[in-house]
Order: structure tokens, then sequence, then C-alpha cells
């Protein structure tokens, strides 16, 4: 019997509903695992066992009565520590909310218990989700499980790891500039980063409790996993319209057109002209267009007309500023958290490479907000999501890098990354490939596609059109199928007897 770590979740539950092998055992696997592994990744950072336990057994129960609970029955799952969860800690990373413990469910955790899921416990991440690492005054920081001295990325690293792993077989993270899809490429597992408003952001912070809702653009919610069967079932369960949010509009899922992969229109970049990537993730991405047009593909590399990077990154950098403004209280650790970023983003890597990344051009929205400015931006953000909706409008799926580098080296907050003799802006190099997608609200997926010479993980970014991520999984799934699936990092994987 394979390992039932890294036993995907829709198989899991088939086989506790076949009476294969019971809840109780699932859970212990992962249990097992977590003690063997946890203490050097610290990707899960309060773990639910007595209650976890409980709910196996219950399930284990319920089944031997004939009872299903849904399509996760008995499975154990994590939840991103950013998600409220009814009477479990919940503390985003953020010191003021080290004992907070929440009396509701955000609506994607009581959507994924209707369904039978176990919460087994809460992953590690970036205060606040304010980095590309996951590291906070709480817990110890996240380190990747391909190499420990590496970050798993942030905000969500914490669940990219566990996930990568075998510690949790799925994972709920949220994205407003990359936080899910960054650390799924630096921890080789799969991500979805969902369009704008699809799932519901009820009980999430970094609106910290008691603050007003903010983050109404280009925050979403999403999930890890180490199968798109699991990506998309998840997603499924998940998406929809929820009676405390009523901007999430009632849209249906969308039917897959079934195309096969000498149907697809693909267009394929491999870096921006103004943020150049590491080699080996250039090399990677240009084997795989050449592989996916020898499989039958009609594939082509394109880049959209007007795509102007810099007017981009600024236009998300003032949405960002507005929509984050409120969502903090404004005291002295957070301004001095702030200040720190803009700094080093202002001062650090290549003096080109730092004009996209400057966030100290925010700062007049930052010290003077203004109502009048706030719908500017409004305005000048419906107009990009017109621009790349009409551009997409003939391929099928858009390919392109995930960050300019692979998992660097652990480095305090919003340092520069140097790789092969370049000095990238901390944002930069992690954002300058996912910020145009959340500011343009389009679905994507991250998918595995190789290693790097050292052994890392290199992903890769699958743009679709809004509202259309049933479509966009299934066009992964077959370039998935060409490309390759998932690999454990070593020394995490043994055979169960």
């Amino acid at each position: 019997m394979s390992d039932l770590v890294f036993t995907p979740a829709h198989q899991l539950a088939q086989m506790i509903r076949d009476r294969v092998v019971s809840a109780v055992e699932v859970l212990d696997a992962h249990l097992v695992q977590i003690a063997k592994h946890n203490s050097k990744l610290n990707a899960i950072c309060t773990l639910d066992e007595e209650r976890a336990r409980q709910q196996a057994k219950q399930a284990d129960e319920a089944l031997a009565k004939g009872e299903i609970w849904g399509v996760l029955h008995g499975v154990p799952i994590t939840i991103k520590d950013i998600f409220e969860t009814a009477g479990l800690r919940t503390t985003a990373g953020y010191i003021p909310l080290k004992d907070y413990v929440p009396q509701q469910d955000a609506t994607v955790v009581a959507r994924l218990r209707a369904v039978g899921a176990v919460i087994l416990g809460k992953t590690n991440m970036a205060e606040l989700a304010g980095d590309f690492q996951s590291t906070n005054s709480l817990f110890p920081r996240v380190n990747n499980p391909w190499n420990l001295d590496y970050t798993a990325g942030g905000s969500s690293g914490g669940s990219a790891a566990a996930v990568a792993a075998g510690l949790s077989p799925l994972d709920i993270g949220n994205d407003i500039a990359g936080s899910i899809r960054q650390p799924a490429h630096f921890c080789g597992v799969y991500g979805l980063k969902p369009t704008d408003r699809r799932i519901s952001t009820v009980g999430m912070i970094p609106e910290v409790p008691g603050m007003p809702y903010c983050l109404r653009q280009m925050m979403t919610v999403g999930c890890f996993a180490r199968s798109l069967e699991d990506i998309r079932l998840c997603f499924s369960l998940i998406a929809g319209a929820d009676l405390r949010r009523p901007d999430v509009p009632p849209i249906s899922l969308d039917i897959p057109s079934g195309k096969t992969l000498r149907e697809l229109k693909i267009a394929w970049i491999d870096e921006w002209t103004e943020v150049p990537v590491a080699v080996e993730i250039r090399d990677t991405i240009q084997a795989i267009a050449q592989k996916l047009s020898q499989a039958g593909a009609q594939i082509e590399r394109w880049l959209p007309r007007n795509f102007e990077l810099s007017k981009i990154l600024n236009l998300y950098g003032r949405m960002a500023a507005y929509i984050n403004i409120y969502a903090q209280p404004i005291n002295r650790y957070n301004l001095r958290r702030s200040w720190q970023q803009i700094f080093r983003t202002a001062t650090q890597g290549d003096k080109e490479l730092r004009k996209l990344g400057d966030f100290s051009r925010l700062l007049p929205e930052l010290l003077n907000p203004r109502l009048k400015g706030y719908f500017e931006t409004l305005t000048e953000r419906d107009r990009f999501i017109a621009q790349i909706d009409e551009a997409l409008e003939p391929w099928d799926v858009w390919l392109t890098p995930v960050a300019a580098t692979p998992a660097f080296t652990h480095r305090p907050a919003w340092n520069a990354i140097d790789i092969e003799g370049k000095s990238y802006p901390h944002g930069v190099a992690n954002g300058a490939y996912t910020m145009p997608f959340n500011l343009s609200s389009h679905p994507a997926v991250v998918i595995p596609i190789g290693q790097t010479q050292n052994g890392l993980p290199i992903g890769l970014q699958i743009i679709g059109k809004r509202w259309r991520e049933m479509e966009l999984l299934a066009i992964a799934q077959e370039l998935n199928r060409a490309i390759g699936e998932f690999k454990s990092p070593l020394g995490y994987y043994t055979v169960s007897l």
C-alpha cells in the first residue's frame, strides 16, 4: 500500500468510504508524519490533535451506521492560520492575536467541515500575510522541505510545506500578491488562485477583528494539494455565493469544454523584458513549450500589446495601498513594519529593477488617502481587466513563470535576492509575475514542472479566463499529463506495510 500521507485527498476519501482504511488510521499516519518532520519544518503552528482524533473516531462510527458526511468524510486537512476556526486559536502570526480563539468558522472552513473534513491544525505563515517568506514573531520560521536552508515562500509557506512533506493532503490559503502561487512554486506542489470574489473571504484575516472590511478587491481564497484532482474537488466545495458576503456573486461553476491537448491554443512567455528570470527557470519553461508543441498543442510565444509592467505594478501598488490602509490598526508596531518594507524595496537591488518595485511611490496614498484617488484607481483597474480579457480571448491559457527565482535562502524581511549576478528587489523577484493577475482578477493555477540543478522545485503559472476555473483546471490536467506529476522531496516518503 502506498504511504497514506502521500495519497491524494480524494483517494483517501474513497478508501475510507470503501473501508479499505479507517479515518483514525489515516489521521494517525499524518500525526506520525507531523511528529517526525514538523519540528524541522515548522509548517504546522497549531495542532488540534485531541479534537481531530475525536472527529476521526466519529467519522468511522458514522460510516459503520451507513452515514456519509460528504465527499471528504474523515479526511484530515489543514488550514492556513489566517482563517478563523471555531474553538481553535487563529493568530495570523500577529502578536496581538496570539490568544485569539474565534467563535465561528470562516466560510471556507465551515464548507469543508460540512462535507466531512477533519481539521488537523493550522499552518504557519507570514505575519498578517505581509511577506514572501513565512516568518512572524509568534512561531519559528517555515523551512522548505526540499532544503531547510531555504524559504518555503510566503505568505502561505506553511501550507505549501505541509502539503509537500506529507503532513497534510490539502490546505486552504489566500492570495493577494502571490501568496498561494509563489509557495507552490517554491515547494513543488499545486496551487490555485481563483477569480476575484469567486470564493468568500468571510472569517479571513488580515483585516484584524474589529477593523472594517477593506480587502474587497484582489484578495482571493484558494487551495494547495499534491494533485489537480484534489485542487478541482476543493475548489468546487468552497466556491460560491455566501449570505455573509453579499459581494460574492451567485455564479455557477463553468463546464469544461473537454478540449484535448491538440485542440488547445496556448500562449507562453518565459520572462518579462523588464524582469529576467533565473536561467534554469527560463530553460525549463522553454523546454516545456517545445514538449507541448511536439505533443501536438498549438503553442506560441506571446505577450499582449501594451503590456507595460511598470504601469501595471504601479497600478497594483496604488490599489494595494488603498485597500490595506485601514485593514489593521495604525500603531507604532505596524507603522515600523510598513516603513521597513518601503525602505528596503526602495534601496536594495539593481537600480532598474528598484524602479519597478519601489513602494515609496505609494507614500502619497498611504499618508493622504483620498476617496477620489481610490475611485480613480478602481477605474484604471477596470480598464486593465478589460484589456486582459480582450487579449486572452483567442487563447485557451497563457503560461508564464511564477517568480523570477526558485526558492532562496532565508533572509531578513524584504531583503534583496541575489541570483546569477543579478540583485532583485524582494517584491519584484517574488511578485512581478503574480501581482498582474491579482490586479486583472484572472484565475491562475501553478503546477510543478521540474527542478534546478541543486534540487529546488520549479513551477509553471497557467492563466485562464475569468470565471472559468473548471476549464482552467481541465486544461492544466491535460498539460500535466504531458509534463509530469508531483514528486515528493527526499526523506519524507516511506512505505507503509
